[in-house]
């Protein structure tokens, strides 16, 4: 797959709750900087991480609104509608930025705002 293939895949397993194959899409040694989980190494520990992600929510979709590709970089501009197992919804923008090499993911960053996100966590102190 080229860059454009593999964002494509990313977002569309993510809005299917395929995690395993969006797992799939990630080089073995792939680092991963998220804004709330922080530094994610390796496939095994993400594919472990995301195990849990079906638990937290009962609906979850990601929405690119636009996306730029150059070679094997790409940054995608998009939405997150959400809805947590105890009900709360969430509404975020996001961007993320991805690294391809050989057809999988070897680094990703994401920025958002983290406050839609604060229940997840019902102790205000964090």
């Amino acid at each position: 797959m080229d860059t454009r293939e593999v964002v494509e895949s990313y977002y569309d397993l993510a809005n299917k709750g395929d995690w395993s194959r969006w797992c799939d899409l990630f080089a073995p040694d792939q680092v991963m900087d998220e804004q709330l989980a922080g530094r994610v190494e390796g496939r095994e520990t993400l594919r472990s991480m995301m195990r849990g992600f079906p638990d937290m929510y009962s609906s979850f979709a990601n929405v690119p609104r636009h996306v730029v590709v150059e070679g094997g970089q790409a940054a995608v501009v998009s939405h997150i509608s959400a809805r947590t197992r105890g009900g709360a919804g969430i509404e975020a923008e996001v961007v993320n930025y991805f690294r391809v090499v050989d057809g999988l993911i070897s680094y990703m960053a994401n920025f958002h705002d983290t406050v839609p996100f604060h229940v997840l966590d019902p102790d205000p102190r964090s």
